[in-house]
């Protein structure tokens, strides 16, 4: 091989100095910070409701690393590395108070399961303005009282509301039809009165209603005459 083409070869090769040390590998991404405002959240509502039987008693806030919210009894995440919370299971839970207004914090829940505890007052008329991206409501089996808000129709992505066996009276919003996505509701057991909103009674069944005797139209048989 002549020299030149040695020459050649040799620059067209890189240099690797004899102590050179291996290119480390990245280091792991840092977790996520704790949600402030998902903290913010479950730690009002623990504050704002009357725990009898100590069923929140794992909600402690002394852990400040990124996910130890999602290990609260009734919380689940989106993430655990990112404590968004995405569901509010607190069902049976023996919680007495209000419907607890902290919740406007956990704007990325998308389920809000308060049902067969002792919670009283009226449904928050701005329930779908704290959580915009709920899918699925159940706030059945308690002593709520006063009309059913209209503003429910703001949650858009409903796929499920269960109001039943409570002390709901007034009429069925007919904004409720605006529900598009809703696939299952129950208002049975209540006091509520008047005609059930056409839309509403040709999209669900009877069972829906029963237990309101004031309430006419279909799919009760009662007329409204």
């Amino acid at each position: 091989m002549s020299p030149v083409l040695l020459l050649l070869l040799a620059l067209a090769l890189p240099l690797t100095p004899a102590n050179a040390q291996p290119t480390p590998a990245p280091a792991p991404a840092p977790a996520s910070p704790v949600n402030e405002d998902d903290v913010r959240c479950l730690r009002g509502v623990k504050q704002g409701l009357r725990d009898a039987d100590a069923r929140l008693s794992s909600w402690t806030f002394t852990n400040t690393t990124p996910g130890a919210i999602c290990d609260f009894s009734g919380v689940s995440c989106w993430n655990p590395q990112e404590s968004r919370v995405l569901a509010l299971d607190l069902s049976g839970f023996g919680l007495q108070g209000v419907v607890p207004s902290p919740l406007r914090y956990c704007r990325s829940t998308t389920t809000l399961d308060l049902s067969n505890n002792s919670l009283s007052g009226p449904i928050p008329p701005a329930l779908c303005d704290w959580l915009p991206f709920l899918v699925d409501l159940d706030l059945s089996g308690n002593r709520l009282s006063g009309p059913i808000p209209s503003e429910l129709a703001n949650c858009t992505f409903l796929n499920s509301l269960k109001l039943n066996g409570n002390f709901l009276s007034g009429q069925i919003p007919a904004s409720l039809s605006r529900l598009v996505r809703l696939t299952s509701l129950d208002l049975s057991d209540n006091r509520l009165q008047g005609q059930i909103p056409p839309q509403l009674g040709a999209a669900f069944p009877e069972e829906s209603f029963s237990g309101n005797p004031a309430l006419c139209g279909p799919p009760l048989s009662t007329s409204c005459n």
